[in-house]
């Protein structure tokens, strides 16, 4: 077991790893202010093999540039929040009025053959009625409980319940909806291509709770990649450089890519590329993530 070390106890550790301390207190203050182990997580591509053992950092490493690491990346997160909430708020209105049009404002969306479930995991139709019942909404409360006291949503309108879906909830719905349709015609309606559609959304996601729940993007690979169509990367690859398939960035192509064509929000990697250069060592941790086991200094 590692024992529980002090602030200082934390300070000292790192300076006796290698590490170029300026100043005490500063480093002090944000340790206790950020938790020394999420530090730890961008300090390990500074340090030569800490998967060995080899917590020593490399020459020259300071307090300074991984706390300029950290502070980046906590602004990017920051940064998307606004424009990934967007993109949800359409993809619930365009979903809303789809399954309206075509399959009827109530009942059916609520119906367990309306979507098309795999695999052994919860399935659809449970996780729109876990989410809608536990809304304390009004819109929501006016419809749960009958006469006889027992909970039926049959009449609750598509686009009243589908605000109390999670944006888990509503990707598996764009993704498994009508026995697959629902997705390509969501995706029609908002101007962007059919193919893999749902996934990209499941990536959005992935890359909106990683930022509501303060997760590292830099260096991270992301595990539900969608699959951004050819077209999106090459022309987010004229302005941002290459990028990999997993990489935050290419996730955010694809953000842009709803962004714009739906005319919903300015794109987010023009200012992203105009705030960090294309060859410092933030930039090249978003697009190509390494594990610290493979991570080379050289790649800074």
């Amino acid at each position: 077991m590692k024992p529980s070390l002090s602030v200082a106890e934390q300070v000292d550790l790192l300076g006796r790893r290698g590490l170029v301390i300026e100043d005490d207190a500063a480093c002090s203050a944000f340790l206790a202010a950020h938790n020394y182990y999420r530090f730890s997580g961008y300090a390990r591509y500074f340090q030569r093999a800490p998967h060995l053992g080899d917590n020593s950092f490399e020459s020259g490493s300071t307090f300074a540039d991984i706390r300029a690491i950290y502070e980046a990346d906590e602004d990017l997160r920051t940064r998307l929040v606004r424009p990934l909430a967007r993109v949800e708020l359409l993809l619930r209105a365009y979903t809303a009025r789809i399954i309206a049009d075509v399959h009827g404002p109530c009942g059916r969306y609520l119906e367990e053959d309306f979507y098309t479930d795999v695999g052994g995991g919860e399935r659809t139709l449970a996780s729109c009625l876990r989410d809608i019942e536990r809304s304390k909404e009004r819109h929501i409360l006016r419809f749960r409980t009958t006469d006889s006291g027992s909970v039926d949503f049959r009449d609750l309108p598509v686009w009243s319940g589908i605000e109390a879906w999670s944006f888990g909830t509503l990707s598996k719905c764009i993704e498994r909806g009508a026995k697959g349709a629902l997705g390509e015609d969501v995706a029609t309606s908002i101007g962007v291509a059919k193919g893999g559609f749902a996934y990209r959304v499941r990536a959005l996601v992935y890359l909106r709770n990683r930022c509501a729940h303060h997760s590292r993007l830099w260096h991270h690979s992301v595990i539900d990649a969608g699959p951004t169509p050819n077209n999106v990367r090459v022309k987010a690859k004229r302005l941002a450089g290459q990028f990999e398939p997993r990489s935050i960035l290419d996730v955010l192509a694809s953000l842009d890519d709803m962004l714009t064509r739906s005319g919903t929000a300015d794109p987010v990697l023009p200012e992203l590329v105009q705030r960090h250069p294309r060859d410092s060592t933030f930039w090249q941790g978003l697009a190509r993530p390494q594990n610290p086991r493979d991570y080379s200094p050289d790649n800074r």
